[in-house]
């Protein structure tokens, strides 16, 4: 909890977004046009933990342009936006230890296609949002963090950013700083996956008592330069298979964007039941694929990046609203995991939460639930393109066989239209069997040139955490990481974290674990998936983290 004994500077907003992805500045520019739009003059900002806007962002990405058509006119007229690479060809391969199949697209559900989208860098797709957001006047600060809310008689009434220059002991230093309080009649909560603001309202405004729990994916991501012969400007390669077993969900992508790049990553769900699987070695294990090696010979790695991912659906959105506030984008859930993406539904689900803060304003109101939120956005193009999709994702939980079998028919034969939901399997955290029912995975030693190391991958990040700051990865119980953890489970944290922050040392020949905070890259995997839940990701400084590039 943040100190209340502080004295801090107090803003004033009508609304408050949380987070300059594509969700919360959709909200923000959708929010200052209805102003606009009705001459009137509320007051709007954003504040962003990334010392940029776009520097924690980080998808495939590939951008379905539906929500964007509706947000800014003409977009495609403005030399700045950077959506311009549009899909020319797309194949989807089954990959065996030694050889591709292509999947025929006649079997292919229509919700994978990609006619008419394009390939993206999204953190420069949402540079560019932000800069459109600021032309309507919005305010949008980077650096701070919003580390805690502020309620006042169970009503959400605005944030407070994070202190600044507190020692490792979360005492005061000598460059102390205290956050400020941002009051505002109503925020929006647009923090992406596994936001712990949001999870901290889901459980204050008990937002998951009619829905299923949220499931979850771990996405890996490099940017290479290839050489040109190898770059296909346009093209889009989805696998699945090798080199996951037959009961873990997941697969690859490869998008060729111009100037030779393209971008490479690998999505696991996180409900795997191995201990000893770690999803980073099984990314770079990949690119070994006798198809898939060639494309990077003679190239380079620019950047490397990791995020969870939201794969629930329409049975996992939580009650979207409560007194002074929304979740909206992937603090709320509404990745389309059947399309590989999310940036359109995460944006729209902004523009109508904005459109409804809006309304309320208009009124005279203040604090109140968006009561028409839910609602209008479930009958929106996103939330219907959801519900069709609400199968797909688990019903792999029979195994992959199943899986694409069930998918083919819900998704080809009736369109999403059946009259049932499938309920998902347990939640990813209770997912892992004991190590002593499963098999160790002794993954190839990286070789420098394609497949690389966690520590030298994360310098890729270009990650950077103030040195003294108190750790921000919280145990609620520091004993078990090994009476349960270690004796259990071969400590999964050293494998499920992509960036090297578990680490179990011998002590006096007793294990003991370290966490190598600085290296976080903000991905929240360890929030999702320790067994206990024993670790709770909170917001360090405002500016720290990675810094991605082109991602």
């Amino acid at each position: 909890m943040t100190d209340s004994n502080i004295t801090r500077e107090k803003m004033e907003y009508d609304l408050v977004v949380v987070g300059a992805g594509p969700s919360g500045l959709s909200a923000a520019i959708n929010f200052k046009k209805k102003c606009k739009e009705n001459n009137k003059d509320f007051s709007v900002c954003v504040v962003e933990k990334g010392s940029e806007v776009g520097a924690h962002i980080l998808s495939g990405a590939i951008l379905e342009p539906t929500a964007l058509n509706e947000l800014i006119d003409n977009w495609m007229d403005d030399t700045n936006c950077p959506v311009k690479v549009k899909v020319k060809k797309e194949t989807v391969k089954f990959l065996t230890e030694d050889n591709t199949f292509t999947l025929p697209k006649i079997i292919i559900p229509p919700v994978m296609h990609n006619d008419g989208n394009y390939i993206i860098s999204l953190g420069s797709f949402c540079k560019w949002l932000s800069q459109e957001a600021e032309k309507f006047g919005v305010e949008i600060y980077p650096g701070f963090a919003a580390s805690d809310v502020l309620l006042e008689d169970k009503k959400l009434c605005g944030i407070i950013t994070s202190d600044l220059g507190l020692d490792k002991d979360g005492n005061p230093g000598p460059n102390f700083q205290p956050g400020i309080e941002i009051h505002s009649k109503y925020t929006l909560f647009a923090e992406g996956c596994r936001g712990h603001l949001g999870k901290k309202l889901m459980e204050e405004f008990n937002l998951r008592s009619d829905s299923q729990h949220q499931t979850y994916g771990l996405g890996l991501k490099e940017l290479w330069e290839i050489k040109p012969e190898n770059a296909n400007v346009g093209e889009v390669l989805h696998t699945i298979g090798w080199p996951l077993d037959q009961n873990t969900y997941g697969g690859s992508f490869l998008y060729h964007l111009s100037d030779n790049l393209v971008s490479v990553g690998f999505v696991i769900g996180l409900d795997y039941k191995n201990p000893f699987l770690s999803p980073y070695d099984e990314f770079q294990k990949f690119k070994t694929h006798p198809k898939i090696k060639n494309m990077f010979e003679g190239g380079r790695r620019i950047s490397y990046g990791a995020r969870a991912l939201n794969e629930g659906g329409w049975q996992s959105l939580p009650k979207l609203t409560f007194a002074g506030g929304s979740l909206i984008g992937c603090d709320a859930g509404t990745l389309n995991t059947p399309k590989i993406k999310g940036t359109h539904t995460a944006m729209k689900s902004g523009m109508i939460a904005a459109e409804e803060v809006f309304n309320e304003l208009v009124m005279g109101r203040k604090h109140t639930a968006l009561e028409d939120f839910q609602e209008k956005f479930r009958a929106s193009w996103a939330g219907v393109e959801l519900k069709k999709a609400r199968n797909v994702r688990p019903s792999f939980k029979y195994g992959l066989k199943i899986g694409m079998l069930y998918s083919g028919v819900d998704q080809i034969l009736f369109r999403g239209n059946v009259p049932w939901t499938l309920n998902h399997s347990e939640p990813d955290h209770l997912s892992l069997m004991k190590k002593s029912e499963c098999k160790p995975i002794n993954y190839p030693k990286p070789d420098g040139k394609l497949t690389f190391d966690k520590l030298t991958n994360v310098s890729f990040s270009s990650t950077y955490h103030e040195e003294n700051q108190p750790c921000h990865l919280k145990l609620t119980d520091a004993s078990i990481p090994i009476s349960n953890n270690f004796e259990h489970y071969d400590s999964p944290e050293q494998r499920y974290c992509p960036a090297g922050v578990y680490e179990i040392l011998n002590e006096n020949n007793q294990p003991k674990l370290q966490i190598n905070s600085q290296n976080c890259i903000h991905c929240k995997t360890c929030d999702i998936k320790d067994p206990k839940q024993n670790i709770n990701w909170v917001s360090p400084e405002g500016g720290g983290g990675p810094n991605y590039t082109n991602m």
